[in-house]
């Protein structure tokens, strides 16, 4: 790995793991064991390592094709994926999600950063929609925004969350709100 995906995947770790106001320099150097003043010197200003995190999700949202590549077979399947989709969020992809919502919250103040992230969001809203129709859905853009949307703001709201704090929205049972969402947009 490229010393520069080092600092860029270090810099989402701090930024997931601990939040926007402790992405620094010396974090991210901390965080991917360079000396200090490494990270300054790829990314020179504050700006510039956000910037860097925003790409590197982008890339990394085209590496791993963040959705998975072949269709789900049919409603079944796809209920399965989406629900998958909540627990990578909230498991093992927490730290890479958290430090995503974190760039958005900067982009509300950064207009530019919000350029990049849109790119990410285009892309997941199209995936979103394909899956929907490799499924044999009855698929409309309208109704495919509403499925990625409300899977967007489960996410949110399952991060925000303690798992020992009971959640109203549903979200305890994971296969049961998936299956409730597509019941509402996609009516048998």
């Amino acid at each position: 790995m490229s010393r520069r995906n080092l600092l860029r995947d270090a810099a989402i770790d701090v930024l997931g793991g601990q939040g926007s106001r402790a992405l620094t320099h010396r974090a991210v150097d901390a965080a991917a064991g360079v000396p200090t003043g490494t990270a300054k010197n790829y990314f020179p200003t504050r700006d510039a390592l956000l910037g860097a995190v925003a790409d590197r999700c982008l890339e990394r949202f085209r590496e791993a094709g963040t959705l998975p590549t072949a269709g789900p077979a049919g409603r079944t399947d796809l209920a399965a994926l989406l629900r998958g989709l909540l627990e990578e969020a909230t498991g093992p992809g927490r730290t890479r999600v958290l430090a995503y919502q974190e760039l958005h919250g900067e982009a509300a103040r950064k207009p530019w950063l919000g350029k990049v992230l849109a790119e990410i969001s285009a892309a997941d809203f199209a995936a979103m929609e394909q899956l929907q129709r490799a499924a044999g859905l009855d698929v409309s853009p309208q109704r495919a925004a509403v499925v990625t949307l409300a899977v967007h703001a489960a996410i949110v709201d399952l991060l925000a969350h303690p798992a020992d704090v009971p959640n109203g929205a549903g979200l305890d049972d994971l296969a049961g709100f998936v299956e409730g969402l597509l019941d509402v947009v996609y009516p048998r």
